[in-house]
């Protein structure tokens, strides 16, 4: 049985809201406590809901998570600086792991800083070892990585598919 609290669910959807599926996502507080948390804070919040995937590279991986460019509900939302901001929440110090990056491997994503993750993350699509070490693995895709291989690839993404919803799966009704 899975831990619903350590459990996400993230719908996916294209640029016209059409649904593209879930992704169900095996959080990994072993490793990340801090960066867990400040996913499940922003889940809950419905910070991710209607951010865009603003740089998915073919066979590397789909990045996504800024609240504060990247949230097409948002009167802040700017196409053209999806992927710069973050969360009104403070950087979190890196929690670094041996943990590989590889296939289904969640991540976050920041800049030259190692303390410098907030809300943005992103998911590789194949073997990214050469990132371990170098960024928090937070959690791995159990289920819906057809959804994942899906998501619409560029950099940066015209019509870019989006989170419908994301949510701790403990409080999915």
């Amino acid at each position: 049985m899975a831990d619903l609290e350590n459990t996400l669910y993230m719908d996916v959807v294209n640029a016209n809201g059409e649904a593209k599926g879930r992704v169900t996502i095996a959080l990994r507080p072993d490793l990340a406590p801090n960066h867990v948390a400040r996913i499940k804070e922003l889940a809950r919040e419905g910070a991710y809901d209607g951010v865009v995937f603003h740089r998915v590279i073919e066979g590397f991986m789909a990045q996504g998570g800024d609240v504060q460019f990247g949230n097409t509900g948002s009167s802040s939302f700017n196409a053209g600086r999806a992927g710069m901001g973050g969360s009104s929440k403070p950087n979190l110090k890196q929690e670094f792991s041996r943990e590989p990056h590889v296939r289904g491997v969640c991540s976050m994503a920041r800049s030259q800083s190692p303390d410098s993750a907030n809300s943005q993350f992103f998911i590789c699509f194949g073997d990214a070892t050469f990132l371990d070490r170098q960024y928090t693995v937070w959690g791995k895709v159990t289920d819906g990585m057809d959804v994942v291989d899906g998501i619409k690839r560029g950099e940066p993404v015209r019509e870019p598919d989006r989170i419908a919803k994301m949510q701790v799966a403990a409080d999915a009704a």
